[in-house]
């Protein structure tokens, strides 16, 4: 394991777009999700896709690559991506162009975490977004994406992924499916299921403390209840289940968790509230405001 020092974290805002709200929340009324993150007449809801830049001594990794722009008018019409960010102005403002990374990693490989890391060339040929990047998931994953369930098979663009492996920039990495390993500079991988199957976080060490991506296991601070589960997982008690044990253990760590889709909140503390309930404790839009830059 190659341990980091002077590691650097920031976000990477890739713009907003739109999902139902009640695939959103699964089986929790809409009087009351819709408190927290109000629909429009269509019943949609806007969300982030917040992706993460890691940058050490060694390495430049981005982790996930949001919806990308090279799907066509009426793909993009289901989902309305809107704001004034994208991938690759966001990673400019932060000074580095596309050929400065030099790993891409992919917590899962739906649409909206992968679509960004192929492009069209001029010859329109899909080709890595970032040339000089690796890119990283994992053998059971990709061939889970690869031959989707019904379920799924509208999520898994094969188009974001396919290239990568036969233009050879593709690495899978030995998970344990069951618990953690060791990745780059001292990050661990733990894969999660209820979701989509072997899908990986991130557990960054930072500082003393610990930061985690918590990808589509916890896509926003919404969905810190147990109930709270989506209707895209596949196995929505297999979340809970997750969700329930990976919680307990950031209170225990006093991790950070960065939420890949919430609208408002960049990334938040949690604790254990008077009723013995895991709450959010603070809120925060930078981690250098949970932990402040030595």
């Amino acid at each position: 394991m190659d341990l980091a020092t002077n590691i650097k974290l920031s976000f990477i805002e890739t713009g907003f777009f739109k999902l139902d709200g009640g695939a959103m929340f699964g089986v929790v009324p809409k009087q009351l999700w819709n408190r927290m993150n109000p629909s429009d007449n269509n019943n949609m809801c806007t969300w982030s896709m917040r992706c993460l830049l890691i940058e050490t001594e060694n390495r430049t990794i981005l982790v996930d690559t949001g919806l990308g722009n090279k799907q066509d008018a009426k793909f993009r019409s289901h989902f309305e991506p809107h704001g004034d960010d994208d991938l690759i102005t966001s990673l400019q403002l932060k000074g580095y162009q596309p050929e400065d990374i030099t790993d891409v990693f992919l917590t899962h490989l739906h649409f909206d975490h992968s679509g960004g890391a192929v492009k069209y060339n001029e010859f329109e040929e899909l080709i890595p977004t970032f040339p000089n990047a690796t890119y990283w998931s994992n053998q059971l994953h990709y061939d889970w994406a690869y031959t989707p369930n019904p379920r799924e098979k509208a999520s898994f663009l094969k188009e974001n992924f396919v290239p990568l492996v036969d233009q050879k920039v593709m690495e899978f990495i030995d998970i344990n499916p069951n618990g953690k390993v060791d990745w780059l500079e001292g990050i661990q991988l733990e894969c999660v299921h209820g979701h989509t199957t072997a899908m990986m976080l991130l557990h960054i060490p930072y500082q003393g403390r610990k930061v985690v991506y918590c990808a589509d296991l916890i896509p926003s601070s919404y969905h810190l209840g147990l109930p709270y589960v989506m209707s895209y997982d596949v196995q929505p008690l297999k979340t809970m289940e997750e969700k329930k044990q990976f919680l307990h253990t950031a209170v225990e760590e006093n991790a950070l968790l960065v939420f890949e889709h919430d609208p408002k909140f960049a990334c938040a503390s949690i604790k254990y509230n008077d009723r013995n309930r895991i709450v959010i404790d603070q809120y925060f839009n930078q981690i250098s405001d949970f932990i402040p830059t030595l």
